[in-house]
This record gives structure tokens, C-alpha cells and sequence, in this order.
């Protein structure tokens, strides 16, 4: 009996070493055909995501310069949103419009390793005034809406672009690398952009605005170094908003460098009001920067009824005070309540302006 058994675990060991050697045969004539006819999954599309640095050179800028002939837009695969044409060339060497609005001047960008970074021009004309878009000024209480958060979803932003008046200020984020297109097409359209900058809320990693994210406490070179990189992203912005950034606006120490940074580039800032502890009133006064802050949210609560109210209440403001400032999210249902909205606005007594103009001037 035990010769017997011995004879069967013998055979069961000579059984396992044969599947072994079986599946190792399989797996190395696999790998012979991989390396022969190739891996079939080389034909797999891979997203990159990644930001262009432009380094133009330096010239004057032409006092009459024409409009830039728009490239072919680039070939969207069936379902997706087809992007705006690349008009901003990547060597910037005279003025580029879209339409009649400007979108780039050699005037308005010194040159870094990090790209074309605005600066106040040779004559004196700053970005925030060269880039503004057009406000009436008819006596009427002046509301400006600013809806952020555009540039990141292709199809968001389009909606946005053929849905709201022009009047809306939009704020781009700097994180997709064709952003550039979808500013220009903006500003083709009549819109005043703002430059969302990434800065720290309160909750932070837990609420992440992203890389390069402007930190309380860090130093101002480290900010400094973080604000150049989000400035270079793109032209034809007036000014810069607040991505997140509850912290960091509650921190005089470190938010008065970056207001003052911004003040020596020629561009506004404007505070999109969400955290109720911030202390930019004061230090933009200090900093000496163009200024204007949200009087209220108006989709903290995404519904119709809600966002309606608070574009209501924000008449009131504009009625009391002269003026008034909104800023809400790229929402659809925002998009849709601002769009209705502003339809009825100028027979209710108001005027629609773009956030350069209700900013507090420098002192």
C-alpha cells in the first residue's frame, strides 16, 4: 500500500511539472510573437496633458497691426466638441485680434523661460486697460457677472461661449493646454477674460485647486515662482481671480506680495468673494492694485430659484450702492439663469459691464 501511494504522488508531481512547463512554453511563445508582429495595443490613443511655453521675441509692437488669419480648426473625433482656431502664434510679433478684440501684443509680454508674462507697456497702457472689453456707461446701476472655471471641459466652455451675452466676464483656468484657443474665441465674442489662479483654501490637499497652487506661509519667492507659472499660461486676461483660496486670502503676510506683483504687471485683481474671512479689501489698497470683489456667490445652491435670487438681490446691491459684482460657476443651470436673466436687465433700469469696470482704481 505505501509503494502504491508513493507511486501516485510521484506521479501527481510528474503531472504539475508537466502543466508547468506547458504554461511557460505558451507565455514564451507569446512573448516571441510580441516581439515579432509587435504589441497589439501600440495603436492606442494616449493623452498627454501638457503646457505649451512660448518663448517670443521682443519686438515693437506694430502700431496697426491687421487681424490674424485663423488656422483650421482642430479635427474633433465624432461626439466631441470641435476646438476654436489657433490664432495666437507661438512667436508673438505683432498684435493678434479676434475680430476687433485684442488677444495678444508684443507690447504687453516680456519674455521668460516660462512664456510671454504680462507687463505695464513701454507708453504706459496696461493689460488690464489694453485687453478690457467694452462698457456702457449710461448712468444706470452697473452689475458685472464673472463665471469661472471655463477652459477645462471643451464642451462646457462652448456652451458658455453660445449661451451667455458678452458682456459676462469669464475666467479661464490655466491647466489645459488649449486654453490659448478657447481665450481667443472669448474675446472674438466680446468677453473680458480673467486668469483663474490657483491659491489655498482652508481644507487643502483635502480641496486641491492643483499644481503651482499659491501656499499661506510658504515664502514670496516660492509664491512668486507659482503666480509667473499660471500668468504665462495664456494672454489677452485684464486680471487675475481666485481659484479656490479661502487661506491664502486670509493671510495678509502672504497674499500682499502677490497683489503687489500683480500691481507692477498692470493687472486687477478680483476677489470672487467665497471665503467671508478675506482681507483683500485692505491689502489691494496697500498693494496699490485695480480691485473688485464679489457681492455675493449666486449658485452656492445650484437651482433655478435659488440662482434667481440672488441675481435679484444682487439689483438691490447695484440700486443702493451704484454697482454690484456676481460671480458664479460654469453650472449649466448658472449658464442658463444668467443668460435669462440678462435678457430683461436694461428694461429693469441696470447695465451688464465687464468686471474692469467696476473695479476700485489704484491709489
Amino acid at each position: 500500500m505505501a509503494a502504491q501511494g508513493m507511486t501516485r504522488a510521484g506521479s501527481g508531481w510528474r503531472l504539475l511539472a508537466i502543466a508547468y512547463l506547458g504554461l511557460f512554453a505558451l507565455l514564451l511563445a507569446g512573448a516571441i510573437l510580441i516581439v515579432l508582429l509587435g504589441d497589439p495595443r501600440a495603436g492606442d490613443p494616449v493623452v498627454h496633458l501638457q503646457f505649451a511655453h512660448r518663448l517670443p521675441p521682443h519686438p515693437a509692437a506694430q502700431a496697426h497691426a491687421t487681424p490674424a488669419a485663423p488656422a483650421a480648426p482642430a479635427e474633433a473625433a465624432p461626439g466631441e466638441t470641435p476646438l476654436p482656431p489657433a490664432i495666437v502664434p507661438a512667436q508673438i510679433t505683432q498684435a493678434v485680434y479676434a475680430g476687433s478684440a485684442l488677444v495678444a501684443d508684443p507690447a504687453l509680454i516680456e519674455n521668460t523661460p516660462n512664456g510671454p508674462l504680462p507687463r505695464i507697456a513701454a507708453d504706459g497702457t496696461p493689460p488690464q486697460r489694453a485687453y478690457a472689453a467694452t462698457a456702457v456707461n449710461n448712468g444706470h446701476p452697473r452689475i458685472a457677472i464673472v463665471i469661472s472655471g471655463l477652459g477645462i471641459s471643451a464642451k462646457a466652455t462652448a456652451a458658455a461661449l453660445a449661451t451667455l451675452p458678452p458682456q459676462v466676464t469669464l475666467a479661464f483656468a490655466p491647466y489645459a493646454s488649449d486654453v490659448q484657443r478657447w481665450v481667443a474665441e472669448a474675446r472674438r465674442e466680446g468677453h473680458e477674460v480673467l486668469l483663474e489662479v490657483p491659491m489655498e483654501p482652508y481644507d487643502f490637499p483635502d480641496s486641491d485647486p492643483g499644481p503651482h497652487t499659491l501656499r499661506s506661509g510658504v515664502g514670496e519667492e516660492a509664491n512668486t515662482e507659482r503666480l509667473v507659472w499660471s500668468l504665462t499660461r495664456f494672454t489677452g486676461y485684464t486680471g487675475v481671480t481666485n481659484l479656490l483660496g479661502a487661506r491664502l486670502l486670509s493671510d495678509s503676510d502672504s497674499l500682499e506680495p502677490v497683489l503687489t506683483y500683480l500691481a507692477r504687471r498692470g493687472l486687477l485683481f478680483y476677489d470672487n468673494g467665497e471665503s467671508n474671512r478675506s482681507v483683500a479689501p485692505e491689502v489691494a489698497a496697500r498693494a496699490g492694485v485695480s480691485f473688485a470683489q464679489a457681492t455675493t456667490t449666486i449658485d452656492t445652491i445650484e437651482t433655478a430659484m435659488e440662482i434667481d435670487r440672488q441675481l435679484s438681490d444682487l439689483e438691490n446691491a447695484a440700486r443702493e450702492h451704484g454697482s454690484a459684482s456676481g460671480a458664479g460657476f460654469i453650472h449649466p443651470i448658472t449658464i442658463d439663469r444668467v443668460a435669462t436673466w440678462a435678457k430683461g436687465l436694461a428694461g429693469r433700469g441696470f447695465v451688464l459691464v465687464p468686471a474692469s469696470a467696476i473695479v476700485l482704481p489704484k491709489r
